[in-house]
């Protein structure tokens, strides 16, 4: 599991219009997130109050409190926008965010220690966790109910039920 406070939502990439407005690429499976938040973090630890949300084709356009002209939010082309762990969108559940996932250590049933997951893969119907084991070559496991039997993010660790050809 990746302790990281703050995690990534989007990335400012240029100012749009004149009036302060700048485009955002949502780095988020929630870009209506954005409607219902109050202000955004700036990965330099600047809190910038929200003024107003509109969409436009695949970007959100943010424009911020005290901030009204293209001049005034030019500097802010680049910066990434994070929110606290508290301020993600609930997961129903059995789902995880990727970034608890990765780091967790993987068992089997019997309790042997398997690796840690490195990556989580999608691939379409499900996602896929790949496991660096100590031999440092890696496991492939599909993210299914049958085979994922428990993940506990409080004791950082996944338990899997192996398949005959992984053995």
């Amino acid at each position: 599991m990746v302790d990281n406070s703050l995690i990534t939502i989007g990335k400012i990439v240029a100012p749009h219009g004149v009036r302060g407005d700048v485009r955002v690429i949502p780095l988020t499976d929630f870009p209506e997130r954005f409607q219902t938040m109050k202000y955004v973090l700036l990965d330099d630890g600047r809190k910038l109050g929200i003024k107003e949300v509109k969409y436009h084709k695949q970007f959100v356009l943010l424009s911020f409190i005290g901030l009204s002209d293209r001049n005034a939010v030019e500097e802010l082309k680049g910066k990434i926008i994070k929110v606290t762990r508290e301020e993600l969108v609930a997961l129903p559940e059995g789902h995880y965010y990727t970034f608890d996932i990765i780091g967790l250590a993987v068992y089997d049933e019997t309790g042997t220690f398997l690796g840690i997951v490195k990556e989580v893969m999608p691939t379409g119907s499900n996602d896929v966790y790949i496991v660096e084991a100590e031999n440092q070559h890696s496991i492939m496991i599909p993210a299914l109910k049958d085979v994922v039997k428990i993940i506990d993010l409080q004791s950082k660790r996944m338990t899997v039920k192996l398949q005959e050809e992984w053995e």
